[in-house]
Parts: structure tokens; sequence; C-alpha cells
């Protein structure tokens, strides 16, 4: 096949055998459009067939293939609407029974004396060991499957993985090889595959050598390309005069003195650290990094009274409608409380359509002096009149160049991120690259640690009774579960399943559940709900990581503990612990792995965001290539920040010494990496609709 460049963009699914219209709508709901899109679906993990074992050496709770002859005949039943068929093997070391569910039709496929490699995940119950819903394969058939390594790939509903494996297979058939963009030097120096190997190979490598090599080359693209945008972001940015040199602080400083609390040192030196740079005459662009409930908030109000103090408008986007409503209510209650002359207003993207006109034409008008709200503060039809300041809360959840698109808002307006994600400062310099970084690195003094556990599921009973002591004294709490629903591909807790039966353990509770596939209006109710105090305990998915302030929140329980990263962990137990009284995390750690059990010790030991970064680092190491990426942060498909600490520093060395060279990409060896910088940086704005 001939090298050329990405055409790959430009063919939609439909090219591909069996994907008509319902098929490819299914795909669209993934995000993937084109054969590109489909390339760089990556899987979310991987799968090994090992060699069958005997019955007798059969683990409790794991994943595990057994070879055997079928003595006697299927059994079919059938109750409650549940089609049931069972079967026993055995060998010289035990028993083993079988179970499927709704497949009655292997009851005619099962029969005695065949033999068969059954595989699927063993449970030890009163009657012995069980196998549910196992995968049957010929001995010829698994001996195939032991020599590959299979991708799984995340699933939506009625789009299963073989479908995607496969519209993947075609794919790499049909593709058209890309030219690799990458400058030869950069791959000799740093050992990196071929472009075109490494996308096939992340799909379907035939070794744990081949994985490695072709997810090394796309993290270091991955983490090349954004440190190049931002180093294009800071030279947009840099030593750029503003028009708001917010000289008069007075008012400002007046409502700091009258707080009903005195502010940390850290907090004192970053706000000394911001209103100095809204002074300057440059404009700022600076990020606030601070562990959970450390207090960035006030600095952000402050800031903006500053800037209201001296006639400009001033801006603060937050990722949930239910914490800026909260923000909203507390600023307004501010400005009452301190009679000061300034008005706040509201806009989210529920507002009926009305609401939002009257909203508009007061920002427009500078009837608003402060705006508070979600992703609606950058839509067309914001107009600011006089906008000096964009603040953007919790910037993990915003991309680099959301924050650009805030910030082109108004007249280049000063610019303030906040992040309570902890991450180590040597890789937050290389993250946020084009931001001046404040740290504020202690917690207020009224703040009481929480206290943590590590527990098995044996501890469930007592955890569920602390929690209905605790409602009883008003207090409420919340249940992390991994999974929204019950999953074949995956063993762990899910909302739906668990509600249901907390219901039954905690009968006088109000209990209510979240997650990310209900419909804002109604994540927003239940949200608002909890925030009013009408629900006992809150049953999630990590979509409660950010977005509310309940200082009534006294308990945080995170079932599959053992399933999260250490850092989202930290955020997860930073919605306790808010308010006046003792709270509480309570860490179940399911999968009973001694390993993950030491990461979350870490936890157990401490409060401290930044340490438990710096230890996350440590004992994730180069990481686990089987595994999922756990952080979660920017615009990351396959990069992890922790575990790939070590290529995201070689590669900010990299960019540097290449821009050092050739500062506008301009030289003959560039060409092909300025084109794809270029692509880049045009889809990534076509995501925000730039």
């Amino acid at each position: 096949m001939e090298l050329e460049d990405n055409m790959n963009d430009q063919i939609t699914l439909k090219a591909l055998k069996g994907i008509g219209d319902k098929t490819a709508a299914l795909f669209a709901r993934l995000g993937i459009e084109t054969l590109d899109d489909l390339l760089h679906y990556y899987p979310r993990g991987y799968d090994t067939f090992k060699p069958p074992c005997a019955i007798g050496e059969l683990m409790d709770g794991e994943t595990q293939a057994v070879e055997g002859y079928i003595k006697s005949s299927a059994t079919a039943r059938h109750f409650g609407g549940i089609s049931m068929v069972t079967v026993v093997i055995s060998d010289m070391t035990g028993k083993l029974k079988l179970v499927w569910y709704h497949m009655p039709y292997l009851k005619n496929t099962l029969h005695i004396d065949s033999h068969y490699i059954f595989r699927g995940k063993v449970t030890k119950k009163k009657a012995g060991l069980t196998m549910d819903q196992p995968q049957i394969f010929t001995p010829e058939l698994y001996e195939a499957m032991q020599k590959h390594i299979q991708p799984i790939y995340a699933q939506t509903k009625g789009l299963g993985n073989k479908t995607i494996q496969s519209a993947i297979e075609q794919t790499l058939n049909i593709r058209k090889l890309e030219q690799d963009w990458l400058p030869s030097g950069l791959r000799k120096k740093n050992e990196l595959a071929e472009y075109n190997f490494a996308i096939e190979h992340i799909h379907f490598p035939e070794d744990e050598k081949e994985l490695f090599f072709a997810r090394k080359r796309l993290v270091y693209d991955e983490f090349f390309l954004f440190i190049l945008k931002v180093r294009r972001l800071k030279e947009k940015r840099s030593e750029i005069k503003s028009s708001f040199a917010i000289k008069n602080d007075t008012l400002c400083r007046s409502v700091w003195s009258k707080l009903p609390y005195s502010l940390t040192a850290a907090q004192e030196r970053t706000l000394n650290e911001v209103l100095a740079d809204m002074r300057s005459g440059m404009a700022m662009n600076r990020l606030i990094q601070g562990d959970v409930g450390s207090g960035k908030t006030i600095i952000a109000v402050l800031a903006l009274l500053a800037v209201a103090e001296n006639g400009h408008q001033g801006a603060l986007m937050v990722p949930t409608e239910v914490l800026a409503r909260q923000h909203f209510e507390a600023i307004e209650a501010l400005l009452e409380e301190q009679e000061l002359p300034m008005k706040a207003i509201l806009l989210t993207g529920s507002m009926t359509a009305k609401e939002k006109r009257e909203a508009y034409k007061k920002i427009a008008s500078h009837e608003a002096d402060i705006v508070i709200g979600t992703h609606a503060l950058i839509q067309e039809k914001v107009v600011y009149d006089d906008l000096a300041l964009v603040v953007t809360d919790e910037q993990h959840r915003f991309g680099v160049l959301q924050r650009e698109q805030f910030g082109n808002k108004g007249d280049l307006p000063h610019v303030l991120v906040m992040s309570a994600t902890p991450i180590p400062r040597t890789l937050a310099i290389i993250l946020y690259g084009d931001l001046d970084i404040s740290m504020i690195d202690e917690l207020p003094a009224n703040r009481l640690p929480i206290k943590n556990c590590v527990v098995d599921t044996s501890y469930r009973k007592r955890a569920y009774k602390f929690i209905a002591d605790e409602a009883a004294k008003g207090h409420q709490a919340y249940i992390i579960c991994p999974m929204v629903e019950k999953s074949e591909m995956i063993e762990a807790e899910n909302v739906i399943d668990y509600t249901k039966a907390l219901k039954e353990e905690l009968p006088g509770l109000e209990i209510s559940y979240l997650h990310g596939k209900m419909k804002p209006k109604e994540k927003n109710s239940i949200m608002e709900q909890f925030a009013a105090g009408k629900i006992d305990v809150l049953v999630s998915t990590t979509v409660i990581e950010v977005g509310v302030n309940v200082p009534n929140a006294t308990v945080m329980m995170i079932e599959n503990a053992e399933r999260f990263g250490l850092a989202q962990l930290h955020q997860l137990r930073g919605r306790v612990g808010r308010g006046k009284d003792q709270s509480y995390c309570i860490m179940v750690n399911v999968g009973g792995n001694p390993d993950k059990n030491a990461r979350l010790q870490v936890l157990k030991k401490s409060n401290d965001g930044f340490y438990i970064a710096s230890e996350d680092l440590k004992l994730r190491g180069p990481g686990d290539i089987f595994g999922v990426r756990q952080s979660g942060e920017l615009e990351f498909k396959l990069a992890d920040i922790y575990t790939d600490a070590a290529i995201l520093k070689t590669v900010s060395e990299d960019v540097q010494a290449l821009l050092e060279k050739d500062e506008e990409l301009s030289l003959p060896e560039h060409a092909l990496l300025k084109k794809r910088l270029d692509r880049y940086m045009a889809r990534s704005a076509e995501k925000l609709n730039l």
C-alpha cells in the first residue's frame, strides 16, 4: 500500500461490510463516524487466553478455563421468566457446575461425552464451584485463541465487542497507510515504533512486547501534540498587554477583612499573586492548584469582586449546573450581607429560552457584573459588555481549547483556572505549560481530617449500620459504584441493582441513585434534592466526583475501590469533610488483590492530595499495559499522566529542543509534523464548534 496523507477521516463506516444506517448510528453514539475515528478507538483493556487448568486449581472470583468431558445430560429449567441450562463436568481433582441463562438451545448442543473447553468466572457457592455463563470452545479453537491477545472495547447497548472488533479488522485491511509525521530523529532516540505499525498492534498485538511498543508510540504522540498545542497557546498569550489593569482593590480587601474566617497563609499568598497579575498591565494566565477543600473558590470570588469594583465584568464557569447554582447563591448572599453594589447572574443550559434571553440581555447591557454558569457561558449567543476576568473551576473537566474559547469572549480578559486534581508540581508545570501556577498547599484550620478505613466485603453490614447511625444524627452519605448497570464484561457493583438492595437493607432511609446516563434535568433534580437534605443516601457513579458542595454529607463509601486510581479516589473522598462535623471514608476492596490494597493503604494513611499523587507515581511505575487508563485528565485517549509520567517528561524535553531549533516548524523535515499539528488543532476546535 502506498503511504499518503491521512484519508481515513474522509471515509465513513458505511464503507465497511455489514454496517448500515442502524449500526452506524450505534457507532456514532461512541463518537465514531469515520475510519480514522475507529482506528483511534483504542481497547479499554485486553484479554489473554491462558492454558486450561484442573478443576481443583480453579480460584474463586477469577476468570479461568477448564477442559472437560460432559458425563451427564444437560438440564433445562424455567422460573420467574428466566430459563437456565446446567451441566456438571468433572475430572480427577473435582466437580464443576456450569450455568447458562437465557440460552435454552444449549440443552440440545451439550451432548454426553462431548469434549469442550469452558471459560468464565468461577464462583464458590454452598454446593461447590460454579461457572456462570461460560464461553464454549472446541480444543482446536481454544488453542488458536491462546496465540492472540484479544482486545476489549468500551461498548454501548446494541453494539458488542465482536462487532467493534470485526469493524476494526476490516478497517485495518482497507485503510490508507499514513506517512509517519514524527521526525525520524525523535523516533530513533526514543525507540518508537512506526506509526502504522503502532495503530495496527494497539488493536491486535501478537504478544505483550508488541503491545508495549505500540502503546508507547501512541502515548508519546498524544503527549507530543498536546504539549505542542499548549506551547502554541502560550506563545499566543505571553507578553500580551491587557486592557484591564485592575488598580483599585480597596473594596475587595475590605470584603476579605470581613470574612467570618481567616484565610490561610497559602490563600493570602495566592490572592496577592492574582491581584498583582491583574494590576501589572499584562494579561493574567494563572492556574490555582489546591487540594479538595483548600479554599480556592473564595480566591476566585474576591478576584471577581476586584474586577467588578473597577467597573468591569467577570465570569465563573463550573462543570455542573448544581455547583453553578450553589456558587451563585453563595455570591448573592455575600453581596447582600456586605451591602455591595454589584449584581450577580446565573446562566445554565437547563434554563428556559425566556430566562436565557433575560440573562443575555443583562450580560450585554452590563446590568450583570458577575456571571456564574456552566459551559453555557461560552455559547455564541452570550455577548459580554466588558469582560475583564474569566475563571474556570475544575480545570481538568475543560479542555485547553475550551479554556481558550472562554478567554476569547472578551478583549483578551485575564484568565484564572482552578484545579483540585492532585498532580505533582513537576507534571503540572508540563501539562499547564501556558499558565503561571499558584499552589494552595494547606487546608483551612477549622477542617477536621477525614477518618479513613480500607475493608473487605464482610464489613458491608457494619458500614450500612454506621450510615444509618449517621443519618439518625441528621447527616447524609454517598455510596460510589463503578458501574451504571450489570455488565457481562466487568465484575463490579452497579448503581441500579445496588440501590434496590440497599433500600431493603435500610428501609427507613430515603435512598436515590445518580449516574451519567441520566438526562441532565433528572441529574440536576437528584443533586438539588441531595444538597437540600431530602435524600439520606446517594448511590452514584463517579459522576459525583465533581459537582456539588454538601457540608452535611459525612460518609463516603466506595465500592470496588481497587478499580479506581488514587487521584480519583481522593477526589471522591473530597465530597465529604466539607462541614464542621467529623467525616469518614470507607473503601471496600472487593478484588482482594494485595498490590491494589497497597495503593488503598496510601489513602488510608493520608488526606494530602499532593502526597497521594506522588505515591501514586511510585506505586504505579511503568503501569499495567493490560489495565485501563485511570487518571482521566485532559484530552488523552490512551495516555495516563501518572502511569506514563516518564514519557510525559521525555516528551516535554523533546518538544522544548525541537522548538528551540525550529520555533515555527518551517524546516522541510518538519513539514509533515506541522501539517499533523494543524489537523490536530483544527479537529479539537471542531469539537467545540469554534
